[in-house]
């Protein structure tokens, strides 16, 4: 059983990863987008609240696209004086119990009150309350619920393992990456050689 999960863990990760580097992808487009409004309006002296609205769609997506991955890579605040000092078990408690008790029930909230909010928004086909502006704004508060299905998944992989680790069969535990205190390591360096 405990090797099913990890599996499962696994492949969630694999796929929250996947999804994290191509909304990477979001971030050199917005940076020329910004680039080009700053551009219009310096030297041409125009401006396009069309540009505008999707340079802050860009940067939201890029950022609620990506939290699961930041998650999985390390990449979020922690008190890393006390974290770095802790030993793999209690890492490992501080994960279970941070996750079960605040992460995931964050994510259930924002997803069971954020439906309804993106839903009136998609049925009414919610537009930029600006006459020149982006005509679908229920996009980008879809965005929303995505990013955070996208951080619930990492989460749940994070669970997964770090129960698997306390409560799981040594050979297995061994896997999860908190043997040896790498759960809250970043793997971004590792994965660019």
């Amino acid at each position: 059983m405990s090797g099913a999960l990890l599996r499962i863990a696994d492949h969630i990760e694999t796929a929250v990863r996947w999804i994290g580097r191509r909304a990477g992808w979001l971030a050199p487009l917005l940076m020329l987008l910004i680039v080009a409004d700053v551009v219009l309006r310096r030297a041409l002296g125009t401006s396009s609240s069309k540009i505008q609205e999707l340079e802050w769609h860009l940067h939201g997506a890029l950022f609620l696209l990506a939290m699961g991955f930041a998650y999985l890579e390390g990449a979020h605040v922690r008190i890393e004086v006390l974290h770095e000092r802790l030993w793999p078990r209690s890492k490992a408690w501080i994960e279970f119990l941070g996750l079960a008790l605040t992460l995931l029930p964050y994510c259930a909230a924002i997803l069971w009150f954020g439906w309804d909010y993106v839903l009136r928004a998609v049925l009414s086909g919610e537009a930029s309350p600006s006459p020149t502006g982006l005509p679908m704004r229920w996009i980008i508060k879809s965005v929303l619920l995505a990013g955070f299905i996208i951080l619930a998944l990492a989460g749940f992989a994070r669970f997964l393992k770090a129960g698997i680790y306390l409560f799981g069969p040594k050979a297995l535990s061994e896997r999860t990456g908190f043997a040896h205190g790498e759960a809250a390591e970043s793997h971004i360096e590792e994965d660019r050689i």
